[in-house]
């Protein structure tokens, strides 16, 4: 019989759900140890792309979202209101081209269904559990080894606050951008940098908004993004066209040292004055926002520690600019390759622990690492001002409009990575199981 691994993730995000789910279906013994007492209705929309949302197929996720809306048209608007891009048929084409669909949904809905999924698979989730000790130098009890292969190998121990004590053969660090573990594998503290831009995030109930004409909007599913100087906003549905969810994306006004705050609804409306009378009338149905900070952090040398029993995991290791809307995909991608890597088809021995994490660093990091860094280009293509360049920019945006076919076929770089022919395959054709398959297949 293959080994049983007794794994134990930090974080209840999307990444260690990810993780908990793909390793106990490799046959690991697994627990979630998350801080929050309760995985409460917190945060917003998030946008599911088919390299993402296959996964969540697989592993019988996908069915138990609430209402996920499929946008049938991706839309790019400067922010005066003209049409930049426009993409009929969004949402059949990413299914035709990839396989999976494009799909919108609560944060909380997805959060919620991976959960249930985890714990039909013997996950251990609990709550209320902040992790305040880590040691990864504790010698395995007598009979846990495997033999002379075994000699030196490390467990790691876990203590959270309220004295709790695990002593397991793997940590997985999903623990955001905060990240304790990260800290920890780094022997220093270890805080994310500000990337001069903040979000407002407003959720809008189907409720709130009177008019028609936008209740319509909300209705009919589709993916909307307006683009100025320094700004931009991406819009769509989720809980089957009755919410809508907005992102205003400006730069950062907090102090330091501030990661989230009220926001004022007076300050947002003004900041957008002058733009598509669409996108301010939307504005004018909202009650109350909120502030983030948007960060992000310098690549690491390495994720996984000398004792190769602590890797990290998504924001962990490799947060990045929502602009892409691959950080919660590129999360459940990690957490998907690192538990395939330990199926008994791929893991036969303990010993082979540190080559099975290296080689989930090799297939992870340059990936992860690679869309952080194209989400701050999709900024500079999103955020310019009038001026020349801007105009090189919409010169190319009017080129194609009306033939999204031909931009398809045509291999060229487009300044929208959402239909981008070159971005958008490298990001939406990703398949974990066939990445993996891969490089096992290779002989690692």
């Amino acid at each position: 019989m293959p080994p049983q691994l007794t794994v134990l993730v930090v974080g209840a995000g999307l990444s260690g759900l990810a993780a908990a789910i793909q390793a106990a279906l490799s046959g690991h013994a697994v627990t979630v140890l998350e801080a929050a007492r309760e995985l409460a209705e917190i945060g917003a929309g998030l946008q599911l792309t088919p390299n993402a949302t296959r996964l969540l197929q697989s592993w019988g996720v996908y069915s138990r979202i609430q209402g996920p809306c499929e946008p049938a048209t991706c839309t790019v608007y400067d922010y005066k209101g003209k049409v930049l891009a426009h993409e009929d048929g969004f949402d059949k084409n990413c299914r035709r081209k990839y396989g999976a669909p494009f799909s919108d949904c609560h944060r909380v809905d997805l959060q919620q269904a991976l959960v249930k999924r985890a714990r039909e698979l013997g996950v251990e989730v609990v709550l209320g559990a902040r992790v305040v000790g880590l040691d990864f130098d504790i010698e395995p009890e007598e009979g846990d080894g495997e033999g002379e292969e075994e000699k030196g190998r490390k467990q790691a121990q876990v203590k959270v606050e309220d004295g709790r004590i695990w002593e397991v053969d793997l940590v997985v660090a999903a623990d955001g951008l905060w990240s304790t573990c990260r800290s920890v594998l780094l022997e220093r503290r270890d805080a994310p940098l500000p990337t001069g831009d903040l979000a407002y995030r407003i959720v809008l109930r189907e409720e709130q908004i009177q008019d028609a004409k936008l209740r319509a909007m909300v209705q009919e599913p589709g993916v909307r993004f307006w683009v100025g100087p320094d700004a931009h906003v991406v819009a769509y549905s989720m809980r089957a066209g009755t919410m809508y969810n907005v992102v205003l994306l400006v730069p950062d006004d907090l102090e330091e040292g501030v990661a989230r705050a009220e926001g004022n609804t007076g300050e947002m409306r003004s900041l957008f004055e002058g733009w598509d009378p669409v996108l301010t009338q939307l504005l004018e149905c909202v009650d109350k926002v909120d502030k983030w900070k948007l960060m992000h952090r310098e690549e690491m040398p390495s994720w996984v520690n000398n004792q190769s029993n602590l890797v990290l995991i998504g924001d962990a290791c490799h947060p990045m600019l929502p602009y892409l809307a691959q950080g919660a995909n590129s999360s459940i991608e990690d957490g998907a390759v690192l538990g395939l890597l330990l199926s008994p088809s791929n893991f036969t021995a303990k010993s082979e622990l540190p080559l099975t994490l290296q080689l989930f660093q090799k297939l992870r990091k340059a990936r992860g690492e690679a869309i952080a860094r194209e989400t701050f280009k999709q900024r500079k293509d999103f955020h310019m001002r009038d001026g020349q360049e801007r105009d090189s920019r919409d010169k190319i945006f009017e080129e194609w409009i009306g033939r999204s076919k031909e931009l398809e076929e045509s291999g060229k770089e487009f300044p929208s990575r959402w239909t981008c022919p070159v971005v958008q395959p490298w990001l939406y054709g990703y398949d974990a199981v066939k990445e993996v398959e891969g490089a096992v297949g290779q002989g690692r």
